[in-house]
């Protein structure tokens, strides 16, 4: 049985284990890089900063351990896109990356879900198709990459609360701070 957490700056100390667990134990996933995050890139505020610029992130506990974690932002009003998505080795298998996967698509509503997953990760492009997601032969910035979307359901959010502002979304439009591109 696994457990949905969204996280917020508060929650930094968690997520910052989850994520260096996560750079350490799979490298060539992320753009980031082990380095970037620890020594002098290793600062709570830092660590804060990150969880303020998502607008959505998430934590997933298997067995009482954090094993599994995503963030999403929105770099266009119709789509939502899932980043540093990873589960610890322990926890694959065990329903640990659908229920991440499950979260994002749930707060993106009838917005559009994409993705960059490393074309030799089949477990990973697996679990993506089960979700409806499929290849768009669209450029990634990184060679051995491929890009993946999903349609829409034409639902909206079962709260209609915008996780990032706390108010009703009317707009679908949950911009990110200006100059903000997304998480490296």
């Amino acid at each position: 049985m696994s457990e949905v957490q969204v996280v917020g700056p508060g929650d930094w100390r968690v997520w910052r284990e989850l994520r260096l667990a996560a750079l350490a134990e799979a490298p060539g996933v992320f753009s980031a890089k082990l380095s970037e995050w620890t020594g002098p890139g290793d600062t709570e505020t830092r660590w804060r900063a990150w969880l303020t610029e998502i607008p959505f992130t998430v934590i997933v506990w298997w067995q009482g351990i954090p094993a599994g974690m995503a963030g999403a932002f929105c770099p266009a009003a119709d789509r939502v896109e899932l980043v540093a998505m990873w589960v610890a080795p322990v926890a694959r298998g065990h329903g640990v990356g659908d229920a991440v996967v499950e979260a994002v698509v749930r707060w993106a509503g009838d917005r559009r879900v994409g993705l960059v997953v490393n074309r030799d990760n089949r477990p990973a492009i697996r679990l993506y198709e089960r979700h409806g997601f499929a290849d768009t032969d669209l450029p990634t910035d990184h060679v051995g990459e491929k890009r993946m979307l999903r349609p829409h359901d034409g639902t909206r959010c079962a709260t209609g609360v915008c996780a990032r502002h706390g108010r009703p979304d009317t707009t679908g439009d949950h911009s990110l701070a200006p100059g903000f591109t997304g998480p490296r």
